[in-house]
């Protein structure tokens, strides 16, 4: 079963950035930065080639526990046993691609405005990239979707987006107060002489923002942040059970998280606050906060009215 997705910064592959310097070297120097997230994007390389390339950073990913996502290709995924893709507006559905690679694989899709990002979410998309925010190289001639675009998917978008293009070290924080809570770049992290600096410094301004805004919830309610919140993480592969009021029904459960628990009653999409033993936690945590034995749940929905 495919676990709830969550990451927090996303580094794309993009050799012209770096000439006389292999591929898997700046990789390697991103995942030691802390890139929980890669893609391979390569447009020019032939299928077999990119085959070939799909598989070693395969090998390099999963030796750090990170996934491997591929550009545009749901077949050389597969052949690369990536553990999923991702798609342009223009490219295969994502209905077409889920047929495809099966439940179990990721599917993402790049957006620039929200209807795309709600179209997505409706199509059982596993996250969406959203950008670009600032005009950016890789993209020429795609006009920028500005921070504007950001607040509205932090607002409206209940998957995990990511916010992408033109990211730098310098712009990062204007990009995390508009609401992103996971950040994507290219040039800024693989054309840098030292990527796995850049990638710890753009993922400190990425868990200040996650931490500032928890701490700033828990004190705007005059609530503390509950213990299970700084409770450890269940290694990954754990599978234990345990019991837990949901609503004030007790359950057992298998989830690990906060978002496993959510994707267990299917709210992912949903417009739902979410309480743990009695503090609200925001959204963008629900997939680093542990769930303990005898933990209290409460799901709270929005209801329209007029």
């Amino acid at each position: 079963m495919k676990r709830p997705l969550d990451f927090k910064l996303y580094v794309i592959t993009g050799e012209n950035y770096h000439p006389g310097r292999g591929m898997l070297e700046v990789m390697e120097a991103a995942l030691r930065g802390g890139a929980d997230i890669v893609q391979l994007r390569d447009k020019m390389s032939p299928k077999r080639e990119l085959i070939e390339k799909a598989k070693r950073l395969k090998e390099l990913t999963a030796k750090y526990g990170v996934p491997l996502i591929v550009n545009d290709h749901p077949d050389v995924a597969l052949a690369a046993d990536a553990d999923g893709v991702h798609l342009g507006q223009d490219d295969l559905s994502i209905e077409a691609a889920r047929e495809l690679l099966g439940s179990c694989r990721i599917i993402g899709i790049s957006t620039h405005r929200i209807e795309q990002a709600r179209a997505a979410e409706r199509a059982g998309a596993d996250y969406i990239g959203v950008g670009p925010v600032y005009p950016t190289g890789t993209k020429p001639g795609r006009q920028a979707v500005t921070t504007s675009y950001v607040a509205q998917a932090a607002a409206e978008i209940g998957i995990p987006f990511v916010a992408i293009g033109g990211i730098t070290e310098t712009n990062a924080e204007e990009v995390l107060r508009a609401g992103a809570r996971r950040l994507c770049a290219v040039s800024a992290i693989v054309g840098h002489d030292n990527p796995e600096s850049v990638c710890r410094n753009l993922l400190g301004k990425i868990n200040a923002w996650r931490l500032g805004e928890q701490a700033a919830l828990a004190e705007s309610v005059s609530l503390s942040v509950p213990v299970s919140l700084s409770a450890p993480m269940p290694a990954p592969g754990d599978v234990r059970e345990i019991d837990v009021v949901v609503n004030g029904r007790s359950e057992r459960t298998q989830a690990a998280t906060l978002l496993e628990l959510a994707a267990e009653y299917k709210l992912e999409g949903r417009s739902v606050i979410a309480e743990l033993d009695g503090a609200v936690v925001p959204r963008q945590l629900w997939g680093e906060t542990p769930l303990q034995g005898g933990g209290s749940v409460e799901f709270v929905h929005f209801v329209g009215g007029g």
